[in-house]
């Protein structure tokens, strides 16, 4: 028996085709991907005596999650 030589393993095959499915799903949800470059984090003062809480938008946002 005889073997041929195939240019294209088996290995890189799948690697390609891997590769591939990869790039696509990247492809698919870039679009949804937004970036806010207009918005900057406001600079807040820190306290003097300690602390630090501060009742942002997200601490509110989780706070409405847990409502029973």
């Amino acid at each position: 028996m005889t073997q041929t030589s195939n240019p294209v393993s088996r290995r890189k095959l799948f690697a390609g085709a891997s590769t591939v499915g990869a790039i696509a799903a990247t492809a698919t949800l870039l679009p949804w991907v937004k970036t806010d470059i207009a918005a900057s984090p406001v600079a807040r003062v820190t306290p003097t005596r300690g602390g630090g809480y501060c009742l942002s938008e997200h601490v509110k946002q989780y706070y409405k999650t847990t409502l029973v």
